[in-house]
C-alpha cells in the first residue's frame, strides 16, 4: 500500500512538472513567438552552422484583426533557435510577403483607412524588423492589393516579384519553409 502510495505521488509529481513547462517568448522578439522548450532532443540542432530561412507568406486571416500566424513563425523561428543556443548572428531570416498577406505591411494609418482597425501585425513585423530580418514585398502583389510601398511598415523592402526574390534567396542559400 505505501509503495503505491509512493508511486502514485511520484506519478503525479512527474505530471505537475511537464505540465508546468509553459511555451515562452524571447530573447530575440520579446512580445511575439511563443515556443515550448525542449531538452535534449535526440535529432540534435548543429549549433555552429548558420541558419538562413526564408518564408514564404501569402495567406491571412480573414478577420482583419487577427495576426498573422504565418508572419510569427518567423519570430517563433528566431526565439526557439536562440533559446536553444544558437547565436542570432547565425540566424538570418526573410519573410517574401504576396498575395493576400500585402494587406498584413501596411502601416497603421494605411491598414486603419482600409480596414477601420488597427493593423494587428504592425508591432510583429517592426518587431521582426528591428531584429533584422528582411521583409521582401512582392511587386506585383503591391499593384494588384493596391499597397504601394509608401503605404507598408517602414523597413519593408519591394521587389519585382515573390518568384523573383525566392529565387535570389535560394541562390543565396536560403531554404525555403512554407507553411
Amino acid at each position: 500500500m505505501k509503495t503505491s502510495i509512493i508511486s502514485i505521488c511520484i506519478l503525479l509529481l512527474a505530471i505537475s512538472q511537464g505540465l508546468a513547462q509553459e511555451k515562452k517568448a524571447g530573447p530575440v522578439i520579446s512580445e511575439f513567438g511563443k515556443v515550448w522548450p525542449i531538452d535534449n532532443p535526440d535529432f540534435k540542432t548543429d549549433k555552429d552552422r548558420e541558419f538562413k530561412v526564408m518564408f514564404d507568406i501569402m495567406s491571412s486571416p480573414e478577420n482583419h484583426n487577427e495576426i498573422n500566424a504565418s508572419i510569427e513563425t518567423a519570430a517563433r523561428f528566431l526565439n526557439m533557435h536562440a533559446q536553444h543556443g544558437i547565436p542570432q548572428d547565425k540566424l538570418q531570416v526573410a519573410l517574401v510577403v504576396h498575395n493576400k498577406a500585402t494587406k498584413d505591411i501596411m502601416t497603421q494609418e494605411a491598414y486603419m483607412k482600409r480596414y477601420g482597425v488597427p493593423n494587428p501585425n504592425f508591432d510583429l513585423l517592426s518587431a521582426l524588423i528591428d531584429s533584422g530580418v528582411d521583409v521582401i514585398l512582392c511587386g506585383q502583389s503591391s499593384l494588384s492589393r493596391s499597397v504601394p510601398a509608401e503605404k507598408t511598415i517602414e523597413g519593408v523592402q519591394l521587389s519585382l516579384s515573390a518568384m523573383t526574390a525566392i529565387i535570389q534567396l535560394t541562390d543565396q542559400n536560403y531554404t525555403l519553409i512554407k507553411f
